[in-house]
């Protein structure tokens, strides 16, 4: 009897094992898949620009040492024949010792130095002049602050984007209707389709572009948390082929991994604010966003305290 019980015993150990086994090759066949598929989207979305480091560091930052380092976000409408302009702007601090991401949208109408061109003009006209090297030499002097990577974005594809995570919910402050969508207050969720059409309004919010800004902070925050969440992995393959549809970044894929592993904690705790100022019409007739210097350089402290410098 006890030889027929222990041969059971062994027998039932050897199938666990083999099912443990079996759970093990197929899980590490699915990391491997879902890691494949990951590099080949960031190979699709890598677009490396001659800039290697910014003049406002004296060393590259370096993400293997958890270092702060900020990312310029451009929301780019592409127009037939037509380099587009940056119609969104947003400077991100990231800084995993104070485990906190600060979001901050930059008015495209803000008048400052076009840097590389000599004049000064709306600064979202930069991107038009000069694309995204001249954005980041502009919005750096605007600043006076390192921008250390670019994220640019296409504003049309964005809605595919919202949809591969699932759609986003946000807290509307606004009553609204546009585009045969109706948007009530409170708690809504939205698909892509009006999550573009959500985040694009500004005639009907009294706070004009300032509205609008809030609108698209609250959006690309939302993709951000479910992009990073557990519950998305399901659907990796529908988030990797919308970003590398309608991405662009000089992020290697080796620094993305770094931020994965080192920087997930500050992603959790995400601020929002934006640059105060007036719109004034100068005199060419052209309406600008004024920065007071005082609101200038209250900004930049903020930043750079945020960075560490």
């Amino acid at each position: 009897m006890r030889s027929r019980r222990r041969t059971k015993k062994v027998r039932w150990k050897r199938i666990i094992g083999l099912l443990l086994l079996m759970f093990l090759i197929g899980g590490g066949t699915y990391i491997f898949s879902v890691y494949k598929s990951l590099a080949a989207a960031v190979e699709t979305m890598h677009s490396p620009i001659d800039i290697k480091k910014s003049d406002k560091r004296q060393k590259a930052v370096t993400l293997e040492h958890k270092q702060p380092f900020s990312i310029l976000l451009l929301g780019v409408d592409q127009r037939k024949n037509d380099s587009g302009r940056s119609d969104t702007m947003i400077v991100l601090t990231v800084n995993p010792n104070k485990k906190s991401v600060e979001m901050l949208s930059i008015p495209r109408d803000t008048r400052t130095e076009i840097i590389g061109k000599g004049t000064e003009d709306k600064i979202n006209h930069a991107y038009a002049y000069g694309g995204i090297p001249m954005s980041m030499k502009t919005i750096e002097n605007f600043l006076d602050i390192p921008i250390d990577y670019y994220v640019e974005l296409n504003m049309e594809g964005f809605q595919s984007i919202v949809d591969s995570v699932g759609g986003v919910t946000v807290e509307n402050d606004l009553e609204f209707s546009d585009k045969g969508y109706h948007f009530n207050k409170g708690s809504i969720t939205l698909d892509g389709k009006k999550a573009l059409v959500y985040s694009r309004m500004r005639h009907q919010d009294p706070r004009g572009d300032f509205g609008r800004q809030h609108r698209q902070r609250q959006v690309i925050k939302e993709v951000i948390n479910k992009g990073t969440s557990l519950s998305t992995i399901n659907h990796y393959d529908r988030i990797l082929e919308a970003l590398g549809s309608n991405v662009k970044t000089n992020l290697t894929f080796d620094q993305m991994v770094d931020i994965r592993k080192n920087y997930m904690e500050a992603a959790k705790n995400i601020k929002q604010y934006q640059i105060e100022g007036t719109n004034e019409r100068a005199e060419d007739e052209i309406f600008y966003f004024i920065v007071p210097e005082e609101e200038r350089k209250a900004v930049t402290s903020r930043l750079r305290e945020h960075l560490g410098i």
